[in-house]
């Protein structure tokens, strides 16, 4: 008995063993960057760590059970979008076991589950934002600064972050910001600072004296990364600390929230489709247009026809 138990013990070491060297395998074999590599890394890890709980051999493992992982994820409570991002890369994994004939292709055909269009994230009103923004002028400049340039920018919190202070510049006499966009290698993208969203800027860094401008837009306070860069933790922190102080306190509302806000209000306040595309950096116009839902929601509640009746008989 106690030979069996070595030798079982042993077989789960040497696969466990084999599993971290193929994981290994794979993430060095991609063409990504460094933190889709990290991210491909912490994906299968879980994944691998579900195969586990269900005591499964990696040669045990069918496409039944791929599906099974599928069920498992959205059962606790996982978005669509997020169950699809663990998908792909599980799909990912298995055609490069294939390809390199370790493994066969069970998670071949696996579909992602069908995402709602729409965003799951709730925009602000006009209200709330000035409530927001009053909230966050009391925590100091920068904090501010940060809040203020989300709103009138829909700039995500990792564009905030890539940002230096010699990327405020000028173009055909706008003063702007370049961004580099999400899954972008340059800054080869802008918003438009206009005043409202440059003078808490000015007014932050006038605080931080004599800087370069390689220097990040904003920097860290804490005693570990004191003037270094911040990171899209911090910001999302911030946001969703001001958000509860106002007494919004939701999942759906969050720093991304803001972007969606933005979006919202430029066709609010009479701007086109296509205007707002570009404001949003959106490579399909048919993302842009998912903003237009919120906009018909609220035309069909003013003017509700039902209403009109009501006036009649």
């Amino acid at each position: 008995m106690k030979d069996t138990a070595l030798q079982t013990t042993t077989n789960k070491a040497l696969q466990v063993s084999n599993l971290e060297s193929l994981i290994s395998e794979f993430i060095l074999s991609q063409d990504v960057k460094p933190n889709s590599r990290r991210l491909y890394l912490r994906t299968l890890r879980q994944y691998f760590n579900w195969v586990g709980e269900e005591e499964l051999a990696l040669s045990e493992i069918k496409r039944k059970h791929i599906l099974q992982y599928k069920d498992a994820l959205l059962e606790g409570g996982k978005s669509s979008l997020t169950v699809g991002s663990y998908l792909t890369v599980v799909r990912k994994f298995y055609e490069w076991t294939e390809a390199n004939k370790y493994y066969p292709n069970v998670a071949k055909g696996v579909k992602t589950p069908k995402r709602k269009k729409g965003f799951n994230k709730d925009v602000l009103t006009v209200e709330q934002i000035n409530q927001l923004l009053g909230a966050v002028r009391e925590k100091g400049l920068r904090d501010f600064a940060i809040i203020n340039l989300l709103v009138r920018t829909g700039l995500r919190t990792v564009e905030v972050t890539r940002a230096n202070i010699g990327d405020i510049g000028n173009i055909a006499g706008q003063r702007v910001l370049k961004v580099q966009g999400k899954g972008r290698d340059e800054k080869d993208d802008f918003v438009i600072l206009t005043d409202k969203a440059y003078e808490p800027i000015k007014e932050y860094l006038q605080t931080r004296g004599r800087t370069s401008l390689q220097e990040p837009l904003f920097t860290s306070v804490s005693n570990n990364k004191n003037g270094g860069r911040l990171s899209t933790r911090i910001i999302s922190k911030l946001a969703k600390d001001t958000f509860r102080e106002i007494g919004i306190d939701s999942r759906r509302v969050t720093a991304h929230s803001l972007r969606h806000t933005a979006a919202v209000n430029v066709l609010r306040a009479g701007g086109d489709l296509y205007a707002t595309q570009l404001f949003m950096r959106h490579a399909d116009p048919a993302t842009t247009q998912i903003y237009l839902k919120t906009i018909q929601e609220e035309h069909r509640i003013k003017n509700a026809p039902e209403k009109l009746l009501d006036n009649i008989f």
